[in-house]
């Protein structure tokens, strides 16, 4: 009789791994791992690594599978957090959710899983496909496009990718609860971790006033009028509409006010009005330290679609090779809220071919006026 090959899922606490772990039972022996990325523990603000850590101790008891735990805190910081912290200081927009599953989850969790584990492979609870194809792996969208995770995916290789398993790649959420529910797991009713994995969304501005000291400047038109103030250009990200507390001004329309730049050198916080003014519109951007999963199948120039944000849609574009690890990209038709700091992850049809970091958007207009 063949050994079965072994697995170390990570397990967070939720219903996502939870499932993953019952679905991999079937064909490997599988153990779990708990790592915990954050020390400091707030309940009322913070995801409570604690209580993870219990729930995900209940899950395994329940399907009978062994949990380690590791404490990724130290690496956490120093490869994910230090980044976010100095990205918001250039004024940037960051997305340290990508750099920790590229610095934490598929470096350090699988180093550790093969390496002390003695896996075969590693496996996590993400809404993706991995498919091997003409001696290629492939990351594909997950069945479940409302929930696709393909997006915080894009920095995979190919050896990464030959040790990894996507469970619920093919499955839609709603299946995953009701599967979760039926094996009498109390995580199926458990809610989604949003936002940044260490901050909830609603106490992120709070959050960054931790590290960041408050430094009030005036809020702008793009006629340098001064509207407002705000309270650190840390705050405020580009296209951002709520919090500005600018709304109602006399001689002006009532359409909703957009953050469009920020002057870090003089602390100006510029705003326009409308979603799609002139202002907000990008005909392309750069992007640097790129990468690409298939690097032997990209031709340039490369036409494709591209999503500029995780929330944001497909927008269809040409990208040229500047070099190695920067591209030029122009799209088909003029973008809203194109956010230096943000990943642009570039797809044809389902597969996502890779992506880069935005450094600096292009925009309709051509103005000194921001220097």
């Amino acid at each position: 009789m063949c050994k079965k090959k072994k697995v170390i899922l990570a397990m967070s606490g939720g219903v996502d791994s939870s499932v993953s772990a019952w679905i991999l039972k079937k064909k490997y022996y599988v153990e779990g791992l708990f790592m915990k990325n954050w020390e400091e523990e707030d309940n009322s603000e913070h995801c409570n690594s604690e209580k993870d850590l219990k729930d995900a101790k209940k899950v395994c008891k329940s399907l009978n599978i062994f949990l380690h735990t590791v404490n990724f805190s130290l690496e956490y910081w120093k490869y994910v957090f230090e980044n976010f912290l100095n990205e918001h200081k250039k004024g940037r927009t960051p997305n340290p959710d990508i750099l920790c599953n590229k610095e934490i989850k598929f470096k350090l969790f699988l180093k550790f899983s093969l390496e002390n584990l003695k896996a075969d492979y590693i496996s996590t609870g993400h809404y993706a496909i991995n498919c091997f194809k003409k001696n290629n792996f492939f990351l594909l969208k997950g069945k479940d496009l409302k929930k696709d995770q393909s997006y915080f995916l894009y920095t995979l290789n190919q050896n990464q990718l030959k040790k990894i398993i996507f469970p619920l790649g093919k499955l839609k959420k709603k299946k995953v609860r009701k599967i979760a529910k039926k094996l009498n797991l109390k995580v199926y009713k458990k809610k989604d971790s949003t936002g940044i994995c260490f901050i909830q969304p609603k106490f992120y501005k709070k959050f960054l006033k931790r590290y960041f000291s408050s430094n009030p400047g005036p809020i702008m038109t793009i006629k340098k009028k001064i509207i407002g103030f705000h309270d650190g250009l840390f705050n405020y990200t580009i296209g951002q509409r709520k919090g500005l507390k600018i709304g109602g001004l006399k001689n002006y329309s009532h359409k909703p006010w957009y953050v469009i730049k920020k002057n870090i050198s003089k602390n100006i916080l510029f705003v326009s009005q409308g979603f799609n003014n002139f202002y907000l519109l990008s005909k392309g951007f750069f992007a640097i330290d790129v990468h690409w999963i298939n690097i032997n199948l990209i031709k340039f120039p490369l036409i494709c679609k591209v999503k500029t944000r995780y929330s944001e849609i497909e927008h269809s574009c040409i990208v040229n090779k500047i070099n190695i690890k920067k591209i030029k990209v122009i799209f088909k038709n003029p973008v809203s809220s194109v956010t230096p700091g943000q990943f642009s992850v570039f797809y044809s049809k389902n597969i996502c071919l890779g992506g880069g970091k935005i450094i600096k958007n292009i925009s309709l207009y051509n103005s000194n006026y921001y220097k």
